[in-house]
């Protein structure tokens, strides 16, 4: 499992449109969004993508302005040591 959360800056009139297109993106959603242009965006893989893809698709909505990863977490190193 890998979990990944971004900080999204935008123009804050452009906040519904990029609600719904962060939505669209498979395992991603809208932590937060304090209305002056800034969302907290958390995304999860899944059985048919991965997280790489979906930072990718976030990244490329065009009202986004910039992305920065702020929390990355995976427990694949964990599945190492038991094994």
């Amino acid at each position: 499992m890998k979990i990944v959360s971004l900080v999204l800056k935008f123009l804050p009139e452009d906040a519904d449109e990029v609600k719904s297109a962060v939505e669209a993106v498979p395992g991603a959603s809208v932590a937060h969004d304090n209305g002056d242009g800034r969302m907290i965006v958390l995304l999860e893989d899944g059985a048919d993508y991965a997280v790489s893809d979906s930072i990718l698709q976030v990244h490329q909505i065009p009202q986004v302005m910039s992305t920065t990863l702020s929390y990355e977490y995976s427990d694949e190193a964990h599945a190492l040591e038991e094994n």
